[in-house]
């Protein structure tokens, strides 16, 4: 697959079968940025936990499908869609390219994200562009897009209409959303100062989006976020210094991989949760600081 292909996606092969051992199967996750990091970690757990997976990537093709091989070891079905989210066409035919490849998805995790440093005095329209487009505008495109699958699984007009009418009755009677969508978020939200202006503006769009998306497509879907902290060593930071600022939180440490993805497990299946932030950080946002945690341990 060409690495300028930023739509295509492969399917996963025959469906995965429900074997003793083995949980329950819950539906179909699409996970944005799920080739690596944090993004690979929230895949493994949706996939333990008994959900097909479709993992999202736009260059790391081959981690990609390295773990789309390692979810099919678990006994789920898996896929790799590739897209650029910076590019609305692309990321419009996401949920699409899923629903081909593994069904229509009933979870989608927006965990990609651009993460580049700037201040106030050398921010660029460029820089808050590109980050407004990949960190707000496609977590909001594939919202809109999982709540019109689902609207179309439910069925036509007519005598589609009636049974979607029959299944709202019954999925409110059982109190339980069709589907949830979880953004990822960063506990800077509630712990502001200059650093990173660009993404810390574009995570908080989309944290007020969470809640407006919340309000907007139940019941058929559920919004929620979670905030994580400090949790992987990133840009020019080294480890030694990256395990200090680890620390600086009420808890003493901040969150892994493993830790965020069991959060975003649980709101997978927690149906009474939406329009809220899950805080997944050991406290951190509880600390203010001046400056971004990966700088005061220098």
């Amino acid at each position: 697959m060409p690495a300028s292909d930023t739509s295509a996606s492969q399917p996963a092969g025959a469906t995965a079968h429900h074997t003793a051992g083995q949980p329950a199967p819950r539906g179909v996750a699409l996970v944005t940025g799920g080739a690596r990091r944090v993004g690979r970690a929230i895949a493994l757990e949706l996939a333990a936990q008994g959900w097909d997976v479709a993992v999202h990537c736009h260059r790391s093709v081959d981690e990609a499908e390295a773990l789309a091989t390692q979810i099919r070891a678990l006994g789920r079905r898996a896929a790799v869609l590739r897209a650029d989210l910076a590019d609305e066409a692309a990321t419009s035919r996401l949920v699409a390219d899923c629903t081909a490849a593994l069904g229509v998805p009933t979870c989608l995790v927006n965990n990609a994200s651009l993460f580049q440093y700037d201040v106030a005095t050398s921010f660029s329209y460029a820089s808050l562009d590109t980050h407004m487009r990949t960190n707000v505008a496609a977590p909001l495109l594939l919202a809109r897009e999982l709540h019109k699958a689902l609207a179309a699984a439910a069925g036509p007009d007519g005598a589609g209409k009636a049974a979607e009418k029959a299944a709202e009755k019954a999925a409110e009677k059982a109190a339980e959303p069709r589907g949830v969508v979880i953004n990822l978020l960063d506990q800077k939200l509630d712990n502001l100062n200059p650093d990173f202006l660009s993404y810390t503006l574009s995570k908080a769009a989309l944290q007020t989006a969470t809640v407006q998306l919340a309000q907007a497509l139940a019941p058929r879907l559920r919004v929620v976020g979670v905030a994580p902290g400090i949790t992987l060593v990133s840009g020019e930071q080294s480890e030694q210094s990256f395990r200090r600022a680890h620390r600086v939180t009420p808890l003493g440490q901040s969150s892994t991989p493993e830790d965020i993805a069991q959060a975003v497990a649980y709101l997978a299946q927690a149906r009474a949760v939406t329009g809220t932030t899950l805080y997944v950080d050991g406290g951190q946002h509880l600390m203010p600081l001046a400056r971004d945690v990966m700088f005061l341990t220098e």
